[in-house]
């Protein structure tokens, strides 16, 4: 999934620079939470979904670090990773 598939109902918290858009998106219709990241500079894009609320301003704050530590490595292709974090261990 791409931050662009996404169906966003609500834009809970967003914040750009350096070429960096990353939004928390709450999808009402599914009750999931995500941060998507757009990296212009790259041409890359990084969707999470955030399983465990208690989480979501952490994976806001650093959502390449949680990508990271749940193994998803952004590609410097342009190919659109995304990852599910439940809890951080």
């Amino acid at each position: 999934m791409i931050a662009s598939d996404l169906p966003i109902t609500h834009e809970l918290d967003s914040r750009s620079g350096d070429g960096l858009h990353v939004r928390l998106v709450w999808l009402t219709p599914d009750d999931r939470l995500f941060v998507t990241v757009i990296d212009s500079a790259r041409d890359q894009q990084l969707c999470v979904e955030v399983h465990d609320r208690g989480l979501a301003l952490d994976v806001f704050q650093h959502p390449f670090a949680y990508a990271a530590h749940h193994g998803v490595q952004t590609d410097p292709t342009g190919a659109h990773p995304s990852v599910r974090v439940s809890a951080w261990s």
